[in-house]
């Protein structure tokens, strides 16, 4: 928390909490939602001005009641999650050969310890680490997707279907389940078995509330 953020609570302590105005979408932007877009159920406006990114970024947390929200001064803004409290991207590694999957979060901090990783049966990559559930951009899924490996060999994409249809049940099997794995390029390069797991759940078992409102 910036240290102006930190001296504005100190002294304005009581000042009410702001609810529906901020979300964070499924990609990792911010949105400004004014009281039209709340009425109409719109996403809201991009914020872009880098300034008030940096700002909000450096001052978002979540509470004991896993809510999620931007202190903005002596005020605490709660967040509207589309997916989970974090967007994670894929970066551009510089080191030769590259050592997997390299993550930064959307607050601009690498994602590092990562524990485990789910994807959904509608393709969704979430990655769980210590005090962090980030859900992977979906414009960065392919490159995951590329980097899996099946019991390791490099996964096809038919390969992924049916580890995805045998999770899902639609797709039983006597036969030993098959391990998806991938190699996320972490400070100690780590590969990580994959696990079928959906938002809904993962959100639940975190206790992350998506739609914070005053009379929660």
């Amino acid at each position: 928390m910036d240290e102006i953020v930190q001296a504005a609570l100190n002294k304005w302590p009581d000042v009410p909490h702001c609810y529906a105005w901020l979300a964070l979408d499924a990609r990792g932007v911010w949105r400004m939602r004014d009281e039209r877009a709340q009425a109409l159920g719109l996403p809201g406006d991009k914020i872009r001005n880098a300034t008030l990114l940096g700002f909000i970024n450096r001052n978002y947390q979540g509470d004991e009641q896993g809510r999620w929200y931007f202190q903005n001064g002596p005020q605490r803004v709660y967040v509207d999650l589309e997916a989970t409290p974090y967007i994670c991207h894929t970066v551009t590694q510089t080191q030769k050969p590259a050592k997997g999957i390299a993550l930064v979060l959307h607050t601009e901090q690498p994602l590092h310890s990562v524990t485990e990783v789910f994807l959904s049966a509608d393709g969704k990559l979430i990655l769980r680490a210590a005090d962090c559930l980030a859900q992977l951009d979906d414009r960065d899924l392919a490159t995951c997707l590329n980097a899996l490996q099946l019991d390791g060999k490099p996964a096809q994409d038919e390969d992924i279907l049916r580890w995805m249809e045998a999770g899902s049940g639609s797709n039983p099997s006597d036969t030993a389940p098959a391990i998806l794995s991938i190699q996320l390029a972490t400070p100690q390069p780590q590969r990580l078995t994959v696990q079928h797991g959906e938002l809904s759940q993962l959100m639940a078992a975190g206790a992350y509330v998506a739609r914070p409102r005053a009379d929660e």
